[in-house]
This record gives structure tokens, sequence and C-alpha cells, in this order.
């Protein structure tokens, strides 16, 4: 079923250059390698399809999307197959994550049929108010235009061709143009077909989506850059996200720059919570903490905790856990050269004292544990920034007030979880309003890793975790990156949208 060829406003383009797969087991194909003018074509189509794709009803949306699951699901047992070839995830972690795929596309389906996401607002004439008459006025939210999307490296269904930028994008009524992730270009082109399967049978306008496979820097330059781009969408490093969200703010016209770009996931462990259940918050840590090789950027991977002997349990009880874990492939060889220099240099940190090395070799990754004392971490502010993978640290602070110096010398975090019993409040009641500025989630009695997908959850927050404080990349709220308020004064019903009508 494989071509390797972008998917262009209908078509399949190839050309000469190509690149290989590089799978954690079984075939490497050949895919077409993404240029700037395949990404000119595929903006271009999207702009002329914008207009007749703004104008579709909610319901022809909604339907689209539907079918788009549909089509997703009937080439489920393809997907597993190459995607667990491409990325060494198993294949129930694949099915998994399909499923998640085709139910946010679902979601997003319902969420535009019932019309919340449009806020209308109304505010009728008064003629005769003094000393001036008021006009009327009317508000809804409308499509911004053509979106690029970047795939994710560690979510190849969820956070790439059709996950949850697409599909937000898609329900508000905004074209989408995917730069595929090369760590699976199998996967994204068979969810590509199935996103072309879908478009043919609702008869949507082909330019609605296109996949440009591949290409060097200058590929995802080019489409940020696109005159025609009226936002993005990303999942990824920090380095990077940050250095296309400086070109969207450097553009004639800047457009805003949507990225979700990593956190550390700080889980505090109260003092009530840790004399009651030391060893059963260190299983579920670890469980969290090398969960998918500790490939999420929702992986807890700092635990805060006071100096006392209940911290010495849980801290053998962690290491007794993660030490059952055995090596795990990750999802490409640069990610497992990145993790080796994280260990690297956290290892290398003032203070930090090592409990667990594993070993880490090749694409393989095995969990390291450290500990250091909050002195020592508040005078490293490196040893805050994400290790992509199962490593974890303990900060061990000597007192209340320490813990909340820690909080408080925390970037901006995914999410900051909470470990607290009854006689803890006192001490969650000081911590919470410094986590809430802080994260975009903030848990209790759990562990961030699995994002649940619904109207309330906000995956995002203040830099560097996300671009973009006041946006999310999960949940019907994340449609919201891709409307803009018009109000309409005084204009004739006919000529209104005719969801404002």
């Amino acid at each position: 079923m494989l071509t390797g060829h972008h998917l262009i406003a209908g078509d399949l383009i190839a050309n000469t250059a190509t690149f290989l797969s590089s799978p954690a087991h079984g075939p490497s194909y050949a895919f077409s390698v993404g240029t700037p003018a395949h990404i000119d074509a595929a903006v271009r189509a999207a702009e002329a399809a914008f207009p007749a794709y703004a104008a579709t009803t909610r319901d022809q949306r909604a339907n689209f999307l539907d079918r788009i699951a549909t089509e997703i699901d009937a080439r489920g047992a393809e997907i597993t197959e190459i995607g667990t070839q491409e990325t060494g995830l198993p294949a129930a972690r694949l099915e998994g994550e399909r499923g998640r795929t085709t139910g946010q596309l679902r979601l997003f389906a319902a969420h535009i049929r019932d019309k919340a996401h449009l806020d209308c607002r109304i505010d009728a004439a008064l003629p005769d108010r003094k000393p001036l008459p008021r006009p009327e006025i009317r508000m809804i939210q409308r499509p911004i235009g053509p979106v690029a999307v970047f795939g994710a490296s560690n979510f190849p269904l969820a956070f790439s061709v059709a996950g949850g930028d697409t599909a937000s994008a898609l329900a508000a009524g905004c074209p989408v143009v995917v730069k595929g992730h090369s760590a699976h270009p199998g996967t994204g082109e068979i969810v590509a077909q199935a996103v072309l399967a879908a478009i043919h049978a609702c008869n949507m306008p082909v330019g609605v989506f296109s996949l440009v496979q591949g290409g060097k820097r200058d590929v995802g330059e080019s489409l940020v850059q696109h005159p025609l781009i009226r936002a993005v969408g990303f999942t990824g490093s920090l380095g990077g996200g940050r250095a296309l969200f400086d070109l969207c703010a450097q553009r004639p016209d800047p457009i805003p720059f949507f990225g979700e770009l990593g956190s550390v996931n700080p889980v505090f462990l109260l003092p009530d919570a840790l004399t009651n259940r030391a060893a059963q918050i260190a299983a579920g840590w670890a469980a969290s903490l090398t969960m998918g090789a500790g490939q999420f950027c929702t992986n807890p991977g700092i635990i805060v905790a006071l100096d006392c002997p209940e911290t010495d349990a849980f801290t053998a009880a962690a290491h007794d856990a993660l030490a059952l874990i055995g090596p795990q492939t990750m999802l490409t060889d640069g990610i497992a050269a990145a993790y080796r220099e994280g260990r690297d240099r956290i290892a290398a940190g003032q203070g930090v004292q090592t409990l667990l090395a594993a070993g880490a070799q090749d694409r393989q990754a095995s969990p390291y544990l450290y500990s250091v004392s909050g002195d020592d971490w508040l005078a490293n502010p490196a040893l805050g920034h994400e290790v992509f993978g199962p490593l974890g640290l303990i900060v061990r602070v000597r007192d209340e007030a320490q813990m909340l110096a820690v909080a408080h010398s925390l970037e901006g975090q995914l999410t900051c979880t909470l470990h607290v019993d009854a006689g803890d409040h006192d001490l969650a009641a000081t911590l919470l309003p410094v986590l809430e500025r802080k994260a975009g989630r903030v848990l209790a009695n759990g562990f961030p890793t699995g994002v649940e997908v619904c109207d309330a959850m906000v995956h995002g927050g203040p830099y560097p975790a996300s671009t973009n404080f006041g946006a999310t990349s999960v949940g019907t709220l994340s449609i919201r990156r891709w409307l803009r308020p018009v109000s309409y004064q005084n204009l004739p019903e006919a000529l209104l949208p005719p969801d404002l009508r």
C-alpha cells in the first residue's frame, strides 16, 4: 500500500530525491524528500480550498471528521504493522493510540455539531438609548485560514498526521498542511490515505489536506514562513520549536505558533502522604516514569520531597521498582542519543548522587535514578531541564520553606502533581497558588502520563512547556487556536454567517 509519495491536494507527488526510513525492526522503505516547492503547492491548494471549506456546514464538517475516523479504523491492521516497525512501540500501544486518534476526530465532530465553540453573542440594537443609540452587534468565531501542522516523533498517530492539531483545525473549518515526521513516514502515509478517502467520500475540496514528507530544515522553515499560512501547530523539542516560533514572530505578518515543547512535570510528595503511602507512590511513579521508555511529554521526571526517613523508604522502593525494568527501544537513534546526553548532564551536576545506572546503548534505554539536595537543585537551573526518557531525579529539600522555594524556581510546566493526604492540606494550599501559575494541569494523588481527551483538559502551560499559555493542544478547547472572533454591526440578516442568524 505504500507509495513513498507526498499527498498534495489529492495527488500523489514523487520526486527523484528520496530518504530511507529507519525502522526499529522490519524493512526500510524509500520516501520522497519534501522541498519548499512542495510546500508552496500544498499551501496554495489549501488557500484555494479555504473559501469553500469554511462555508461548509457544521454537520458537513462533522460527517467528514467521522468519516476520517472510519477510514483510519479500516486501515488499523496496516497502521499497527508499520507503526510497530517504524517506532518500536508495542502493538497494544499503537492500537490504543489509534483509538485515541479516532476518538479525537469523533469528539470534535460532536463538539462542532452543538455549536458551543462558536461563542455566538448578540447585543440587540438600542435605538432609544440616551445620550447615544446602540447599534445591533453580533459576534461569532470564524476560521482563520490554512494551518500548518508538524507531526510529533513520540505520537505517530495522536499528535501527527490526523492527530489533535489536524482534527481541531479541520473541525474549525481550516485546511491543513502537515509536515510529516521522518521517524514514521509509512504510518503517516497510510493515515493520509485515510484522509484522502474521506475527502472523496464527503466531496470536500481536495486542497483541504496535504502531507509533505521528509526534507531538510528549509522545508519546515518555508512552511511557517509561507505568507498564506495563518497559524502553526507543533509538538516537539524546545530547540526546534523555539526556532520555528522565532521565524513566525519575524514574519512581516507575525502569526501564532502553538508549540508544545516539553516539561519535567514535577511531583511533590507531601509529608502525610509520604508517611502513609511511600511504597505505593514509588511503584506508581516508577511505572509512569518508564511508560513508553519515558518518551511522553508528561513524563514525571522530578520528585520533590523532604529530606527525611520516609523519603529514604520512598527512594528504596522506587529504586527496586525501576531496577526491574529492562531495556526498551526508543523511537529514533537521535532520541536515544539525546537521552544519553541528558543522563550525562544530570550525572555531572554538583551534588548529584547516582542511585541506579542500568546502562543505555544504541537505540535502547534503561532507567536511571539520581538524587540531589534542595540547595544544589536551586543552585543549578540545568537540573530542571527535560531529559526525554526514563530518568528520574529526587530533590530532597530540608524543610517546607525550601519545598516552596523549589516550586517558585520551576520553569513553565505541562503538569505539576501533589501527593497529599488529609494532614497535608495546609501545605498543599500554600503550594497550589504557585503551581497553578507554573502549569496547565495540576493533579492530586496520581501521575500525569495519560492525557484525557475531554472538554476540561488543558495540555499546555507557561513557556517553555508551550509557546502560548492561553491555549491547549488536547481537548475541545484546542479548536479555539484556529478561530478568531468577528463582530458584525447592523448587517442585514441575509448577509450574516448562517450560524449567527
